[in-house]
């Protein structure tokens, strides 16, 4: 189903939002083109794990500390 304006989607909301409960996708344009797609929300199919990344991201001992120019910029400028 697409929706030509929308000022249209506006007006039969209700109506869209029904068919994407029986499944279909809904395109919402303006001016003739496309510019959004209403689809069915699913819900991942596992729940995340904590420390999933464990051992796969490192962060650099310098994380916390700014370039002197960057500092200065907001106010923090080392002494």
């Amino acid at each position: 189903m697409t929706v030509n304006s929308i000022s249209e989607a506006k007006a039969h909301f209700s109506a869209l939002i029904e068919e994407v409960c029986k499944g279909n996708d809904v395109v919402i344009g303006r001016a003739g083109k496309p510019i959004a797609i209403l689809t069915p929300f699913t819900r991942q199919r596992k729940p995340r794990a904590a420390g999933a990344l464990r051992g796969k991201i490192r962060i650099g001992s310098d994380f916390d500390v700014l370039p002197d120019d960057v500092a200065s910029a907001f106010g923090a400028a080392r002494a």
